[in-house]
């Protein structure tokens, strides 16, 4: 167990001390001995990882705002993207063109060709009998759905994903360089993608880009680069936090054939299972907040200016919230906070979690087993979750799948 001497620069690394492939033994000391850290990387910062401190620092948007640094390290750097740059209310006018193009009944209108990708996708591992669920599902799903979102075909995404790839490897590898670079390329793409719906609009209920353009907020329309950062922003969001999701269920469900049983026998257990791997394996650490005055947290006194990260991947195994925060449990009240609170709060729920449901009701149908085929390769801070996934499949025929319907 580290000893800790309290909140100084050495308190916490998450390039050194959180690189193992469980870190919730870290996060459990963490919480019981100094659940409030300071870290000189990315040029200092203080990490959160009680859920009472990260849901304080996520509601009081007028004391820890998100427009001077919103994520550890700091990646911003080619423009500001609505609306995870903005505090309220700047934020809230693109929330108002976001909110609707997620709710429940746009989503449910979307799911048929969702479904249909994630068949698709799984179809060659089931053939094989084996696969990468980390690269070949995980990897591939959610950017090729969110293209149903963005209503842009699968070679744009295809674009899309090369140059995320390349911009994650340059924040794991704290390349700033690099990061610009895909960042750019990224900003390239969304450009592309607005002056075609300038040219060829879309029906604004339905398309991002033709509701930002055609969008009047006191009657103007909005600063064409602010167009450009909101899509950049969705297009990055859409896909990373999914692809780690994804895999971490994977492996959970590799390691408990009871469950996977459990829920082949009575899919309606499903979307509750999603919420409480939602809690146990929550993606991100390194989203933050930057205190606009002096003030403390968990007795420890954090100065205006320094970015506070907080990690959800903690806070959501906080004993003090979740008893037997370890175990998997159907049933708990769904407290977590996977999606953040605050004026902040994810747009993107009702999507994920249909994403979500959607590839376990694909693979636990197509399945009679599936296991893990060789060691799980995680990635590092600021997301958490497995990048490799290796599975072998026990598939079942189709004239199997249609019975059991």
């Amino acid at each position: 167990m580290t000893e800790y001497q309290g909140a100084g620069p050495a308190g916490f690394d998450p390039l050194v001390s959180d690189t193992v492939r469980d870190p919730h033994a870290l996060y459990r000391d963490m919480r019981a001995r100094c659940p409030v850290l300071h870290s000189d990387r990315y040029g200092g910062f203080w990490a959160i990882t009680r859920y009472a401190d990260v849901r304080r620092v996520l509601t009081e948007p007028d004391t820890f705002v998100t427009s001077v640094q919103n994520i550890v390290p700091k990646i911003a750097f080619t423009g500001r993207r609505p609306p995870l740059h903005l505090d309220p209310p700047e934020h809230t006018v693109y929330r108002t063109i976001l909110n609707p193009l997620m709710s429940a009944a746009r989503v449910a209108a979307v799911e048929p060709a969702v479904r249909e990708y994630a068949a698709a996708c799984l179809a060659p591992m089931l053939e094989r009998g084996h696969g990468d669920f980390g690269t070949e599902f995980a990897g591939n799903f959610p950017v090729m759905s969110f293209a149903r979102f963005l209503n842009v075909d699968n070679a744009a995404m295809a674009r899309v994903q090369a140059h995320f790839l390349d911009f994650n490897k340059a924040i794991k590898d704290d390349d700033p360089d690099g990061m610009r670079a895909a960042s750019l390329a990224l900003y390239d793409l969304t450009r592309a993608l607005i002056a075609d719906r300038e040219a060829s609009p879309r029906d604004p209920a339905a398309d991002p880009a033709t509701a930002l353009l055609a969008a009047r907020p006191g009657g103007e329309p909005l600063p064409r680069e602010m167009i450009v950062g909101t899509l950049r922003q969705v297009l990055l969001v859409g896909i990373v936090a999914p692809r780690f999701v994804l895999g971490s269920f994977a492996v959970h469900l590799a390691g408990d054939p009871g469950l996977q049983g459990r829920l082949r026998a009575e899919p309606s257990l499903i979307p509750d299972a999603v919420e409480e791997l939602l809690r146990l394996y929550s993606p991100y650490r390194g989203f933050a907040r930057t205190p606009n005055a002096d003030t403390e947290i968990g007795g420890c006194l954090i100065r205006s200016g320094e970015p506070v990260a907080m990690v959800f991947t903690s806070a959501n195994r906080d004993e003090d919230v979740f008893p037997d925060p370890d175990v998997f449990k159907l049933g708990r009240p769904a407290r977590h906070i996977a999606f953040g609170l605050g004026p902040h709060h994810c747009p993107g729920a009702n999507w994920a979690r249909m994403e979500l449901r959607v590839a376990l009701e694909e693979l636990l149908s197509a399945t009679t087993s599936f296991e893990l085929a060789g060691p799980v390769e995680m990635t590092r801070w600021p997301e958490y979750g497995p990048e490799s996934v290796p599975l072998l499949l026990n598939g079942r025929n189709l004239s199997d799948r249609v019975k059991s319907q």
